[in-house]
């Protein structure tokens, strides 16, 4: 089984001690543990390129519909779970079938050409419309449709694929969606105006090539 340099099956020659108490063994060439290391990446990623994302723009579009503010963003919650829990088990999957080095590569690539793709404004497309529906059920199914193919689905098969945690990832994927979107719901075209957007694609352009440069780094160190 393979996974990338934020893996736990990795060491770099080094044996790690096993735990003691309720502490956990700290590889001293990752160093913090990797799992937490995970959702912060994960938070901190998805949570930048959902920012004026398509899928943002359905939390608006549901917002001033249904005016029903806590419902939404439960719809939001489940779609995101059960979209990103598949997108996650599809990146561990892959990662399976590659070497440790060349998984690193190919995710460092993945996460450079969605540096480029940040840059593209979205707009929303009709395949995420559902009608005479409750605010839950109508989120919950548009949301998800609305999720498959874009860049946080995307960025969550490859940050899965690069680090041994699912739960980490998918926990921070979801977190990061929520906290992107909950301001809209709740404050709607209030928020929404005032967000600096190209300020901010330029900024999660930045931090994607960033990851990618990093991970692209290790497979050649390793």
């Amino acid at each position: 089984m393979a996974r990338g340099a934020f893996g736990h099956g990795e060491t770099n020659g080094l044996t790690l001690p096993p735990p003691s108490g309720t502490g956990s063994a700290v590889d001293p060439l990752l160093g913090p543990e990797p799992s937490m290391e995970a959702f912060l990446i994960s938070i901190a990623t998805v949570s930048v390129a959902e920012m004026g994302d398509r899928t943002q723009l359905l939390s608006l579009v549901l917002a001033a519909h249904y005016r029903k503010p806590w419902p939404i963003l439960a719809g939001v919650l489940g779609a995101t779970l059960a979209n990103h829990a598949l997108a996650g088990l599809i990146g561990v999957w892959f990662g399976e079938f590659l070497t440790a080095s060349v998984l690193d590569a190919v995710v460092g690539a993945s996460m450079l050409a969605m540096a480029v793709w940040t840059l593209r404004s979205d707009r929303l497309d009709d395949r995420a419309a559902v009608h005479g529906r409750g605010a839950f059920l109508a989120t919950l199914i548009a949301f998800f449709i609305a999720e498959i193919g874009d860049k946080t689905q995307v960025a969550t098969v490859a940050l899965a694929a690069g680090y041994s945690s699912l739960a980490a990832v998918v926990a921070g994927t979801t977190t990061g969606m929520l906290a992107a979107n909950a301001p809209v719901v709740f404050m709607g075209k209030a928020f929404a105006q005032r967000l600096p957007l190209r300020a901010i694609h330029l900024g999660a352009a930045v931090l994607f090539a960033a990851l990618g440069a990093l991970f692209i780094a290790r497979a050649l160190v390793g």
